[in-house]
């Protein structure tokens, strides 16, 4: 086998294609970061329907009449009838408890809040992700497999869009990270 060398002058330039601009990071291509930004907004909804039907029940998983703003619990219905697993005593002690609706319904507001608006996505992170962990754990064993289900999938997918700065792009996150109060409290990005 033959090896060439470089003729005079060539050395490391031959190489390269300067025509061509190096390649990017797949977190920062203009593609990658509007499916991140996408996929923020469509959970950022998840969050606000969810919101939105258990307090004035629109319908779809509320009826009107167990509405929050009818007096309804946000949380009786689930919490009193899904949990079986081994957290089951637990979470029907939580189930209408007025500080454990709060809570819950402050939680869905928020991180369904800064997930639209692209703001505070490391604490909806965080926030998030808890909720739905315990949401996971209400429901243990999953239906359809031995550990595995959406609420743990939507948790990761959070943790990934507070990772990227999925909120820079098609939201207020860039702005959000410039003002004195997260330049002050990073935690606040």
């Amino acid at each position: 086998m033959a090896v060439s060398t470089p003729k005079a002058g060539e050395g490391r330039r031959a190489h390269r294609l300067p025509h061509l601009p190096a390649p990017q990071p797949l977190t920062e291509s203009p593609a990658a970061r509007y499916v991140w930004a996408l996929t923020r907004l469509a959970l950022g909804w998840v969050f606000v329907w969810a919101f939105l039907d258990k307090t004035f029940g629109l319908g779809h998983e509320t009826p009107a009449a167990r509405a929050w703003i009818e007096g309804g619990s946000p949380t009786a219905g689930f919490l009193k009838n899904t949990p079986e697993g081994p957290f089951a005593g637990f979470y029907h002690g939580l189930a209408g408890q007025a500080w454990a609706d709060w809570l819950f319904m402050i939680g869905l507001a928020g991180v369904g809040a800064a997930l639209v608006l692209g703001v505070a996505l490391r604490a909806a992170a965080a926030g998030g992700a808890l909720l739905l962990v315990m949401m996971w754990s209400a429901v243990l064993p999953p239906e359809n497999n031995p550990f595995m289900d959406d609420h743990l999938i939507y948790a990761i997918v959070l943790v990934g869009l507070a990772l990227v700065s999925a909120g820079h792009t098609l939201g207020l996150g860039r702005r959000w990270a410039d003002t004195a109060l997260v330049r002050r409290f990073p935690i606040l990005k």
